[in-house]
């Protein structure tokens, strides 16, 4: 890959890496936009160049996840923490309303907390006993609820559902943290929401995929806002988008188009994740967290042995070029979050520090 205006090994959680073409291409937006001596982010949201960059967007999701027919492509905003409010308005009934969550971790806890809101919510399984190390599996899902929601990938916990549950319900996924990374079959699901900042864009771009025959049929009275519908109807302009947001989640889709769409990434993932992965679980001084068999491919969460030296691991990683491997203070240790645009060789440059480490 390209390493244009790369400088250091990015493994931010997020907002994370993008890649360096799109940042250039980008700020050259900020400066001069489509030749019009205008800047991107000083020009009508209406105007026909932009326009042209939501329409792109939209064909790009379509294109790159075989969306089928009968979906609407929304780009939005407030991130996944204003899904969990919009999912509950928008699909749990307004009497008697119930849903199913599956908690694997502090996002679908948080967005159990949005749905308790609104209605009645049914926790059918959750990995809260081992501290979120794992995907619980077997569980039931009941026939009489109004959706069922999961969350794709846990950033936090570094682990990801592999398999998705099959049930009758209305299937809601929250995949701000992997969508795009691997292919998935929409037509398995009624919606799909993420936030832009880990495999799309900056922060403040939030994608929904919606089946449209969902939704207008909760009985709520929805804030305008808040309702899928309105957005859909308005080609999410209901409100002054934020374009430049919009517009790089545009770039970066049009990225990974010319490396060779989903699959190709899915591929490139894969060789990173065992990379690294093969490294903690052979390296004498590090061990992983999360259970074997539900590892992330983006967030790979390790912890150091009693007694190993940390303080000179860390000044080791941070002179090699290496940021954002601190991990979340739930877990500890480090996290090494792995997205698209993060290329093959920053993860060899942390195997590297890691060998050399337990060499000394």
């Amino acid at each position: 890959m390209n390493r244009i205006l790369m400088k250091k090994h990015n493994f931010s959680a997020g907002p994370c890496i993008l890649p360096p073409e799109v940042l250039k291409e980008a700020s050259e937006a900020v400066l001069n936009f489509d030749e019009l001596d205008l800047s991107l982010i000083e020009i009508s949201h209406r105007s026909k160049n932009v326009v042209a960059v939501m329409d792109e967007a939209v064909a790009l999701v379509k294109e790159l996840l075989n969306v089928p027919e009968g979906y609407s492509i929304l780009f939005l905003q407030g991130g996944a923490s204003l899904q969990f409010v919009m999912t509950a308005f928008n699909l749990m009934k307004s009497e008697n309303g119930k849903a199913a969550y599956l908690n694997t971790g502090t996002w679908s806890s948080k967005a159990i907390k949005e749905a308790k809101r609104l209605g009645e919510v049914i926790e059918v399984a959750s990995s809260k006993d081992k501290n979120f190390n794992y995907i619980p599996k077997g569980f039931e899902i009941p026939n009489d609820v109004d959706y069922f929601h999961s969350t794709s990938n846990n950033t936090i916990f570094g682990t990801q559902i592999k398999e998705f549950p099959k049930h009758e319900a209305i299937n809601v996924c929250d995949m701000s943290s992997d969508i795009f990374s691997r292919e998935i079959n929409v037509a398995d699901f009624d919606m799909i929401y993420a936030g832009a900042q880990k495999n799309m864009g900056p922060a403040g771009a939030t994608l929904v995929i919606v089946k449209d025959e969902i939704l207008g049929k909760s009985g709520r009275d929805i804030p305008a806002y808040l309702d899928y519908q309105i957005h859909a109807s308005k080609d999410s302009m209901f409100n002054t988008p934020p374009v430049f947001a919009f517009y790089v989640s545009m770039l970066t889709l049009r990225w990974l188009k010319g490396l060779g769409g989903v699959s190709e990434i899915e591929k490139i993932n894969q060789a990173k994740a065992d990379l690294l992965y093969n490294e903690i679980d052979r390296n004498s001084k590090f061990y992983g967290t999360a259970a074997k068999e539900d590892r992330s491919n983006m967030n790979a969460c390790f912890l150091a042995h009693e007694g190993v030296d940390t303080e000179t691991f860390d000044q080791m990683w941070k002179a090699a070029g290496i940021n954002g491997l601190n991990g979340h203070r739930s877990v500890g240790g480090y996290r090494a979050s792995m997205y698209n645009a993060l290329p093959l060789e920053s993860v060899q440059a942390l195997v590297d520090v890691m060998q050399e480490f337990e060499k000394k």
